[in-house]
């Protein structure tokens, strides 16, 4: 018996309800927890960029940190230096990230594997460098992104002890349930269904009709568009975009999260970013109960986030999303 499958209208209205519930309930909890739920939307986003590429169209990259880095630095130049509303700002980001993938893409279109991958990764060691080499782009210190507290309306609504960590957490919550039901549309149109194609056998889908090299390019291009978008909501997070905030370790940080998920899982996203955001805490109290020791605290996130991996790779290769779970929402997906 072949599975209902939800229309857009009705996805759109599940993920309104819960934007809604979400929303309520930010009334409930303390200002770390509305920060950590912000963080969980700027994951989930980045995660998502990932299971779009690599579980749908097969293409790795090791590399996403540095496409966040150029939607990050984008947008917040367009915000400190060129006084652009902070809406725009962002969408200036997307914008700039989306022609950097569009570039990246084409030459990816050529590599494939390792290959890719190497490419990838060599952007994500190379950017901060080079960023840290400009002005214009704050150098060490690097560009203001404070986008202040809430707009007035708002907080005419809301009272005036609305936070701005409330805020982002309104804000960033809502843009990841935008870009959830965006990615599910996309991927059940010919699009999505042409990436699984390429994915499953390129040349059976090039006989069948579909350029390959423009699927993958347009895969890569649509992950950078979302994976430059969580990177200017990481400036707002931060309150600032600096070189360091985007080292190495995020990328491998948001394909952990991805694989968290289950590769090919849009549904386990949120998973995964709840996972990440709760290590760095796990991490701590795990430290405080080893003695505190300032070397345990800096290096235990790596490896409390290593082993999982490790862990998932080799008894949970569908990721932690319950199976059950995961099957459904790959019948829905498909």
């Amino acid at each position: 018996m072949r599975k209902r499958r939800f229309t857009s209208l009705q996805r759109g209205g599940l993920l309104l309800i819960l934007g809604i519930l979400l929303l309520v309930t930010s009334n409930f909890v303390d200002e770390l927890r509305s920060y950590q739920g912000a963080q969980v939307a700027v994951y989930l986003v980045a995660i998502s960029s990932i299971i779009l590429l690599t579980g749908y169209s097969g293409q790795i990259s090791l590399g996403h940190g540095a496409i966040m880095a150029i939607g990050s630095y984008a947008a917040a130049l367009a915000f400190s230096l060129w006084n652009i509303s902070f809406e725009f700002a962002i969408l200036f980001g997307m914008v700039v990230g989306t022609i950097a993938g569009f570039i990246l893409g084409v030459a990816a279109a050529r590599l494939s594997g390792p290959y890719l991958a190497g490419t990838t990764l060599a952007l994500a060691v190379g950017l901060p460098t080079i960023a840290d080499q400009f002005k214009v782009l704050g150098g060490e210190q690097g560009l203001n992104f404070d986008i202040g507290d809430a707009p007035g309306w708002i907080k005419r609504f809301e009272g005036s002890d609305f936070t701005q960590y409330r805020w982002f957490f309104w804000l960033m919550t809502l843009v990841a349930l935008g870009v959830v039901w965006a990615i599910t549309n996309l991927l059940q149109s010919s699009f999505g269904r042409n990436w699984r194609a390429v994915s499953n056998n390129p040349v059976a889908a090039s006989l069948a009709g579909i350029n390959v090299a423009r699927a993958k390019v347009l895969a890569f291009t649509v992950s950078s568009a979302l994976a430059s978008l969580a990177g200017a909501l990481f400036g707002i997070l931060l309150g600032i975009v600096t070189p360091s905030a985007f080292p190495l370790t995020l990328s491998f940080t948001i394909l952990t999260g991805a694989v968290l998920a289950g590769v090919g899982n849009l549904a386990g996203s949120i998973v995964g970013a709840v996972v990440l955001v709760a290590i760095p805490e796990f991490s701590g109290a795990l430290s405080t109960h080893l003695g505190n020791s300032q070397k345990v605290t800096a290096n235990l996130p790596g490896l409390v986030t290593s082993l999982l991996l490790i862990f998932v790779v080799l008894f949970r290769p569908e990721g932690l999303w319950p199976k059950k779970v995961w099957k459904r929402s790959r019948q829905l997906n498909n």
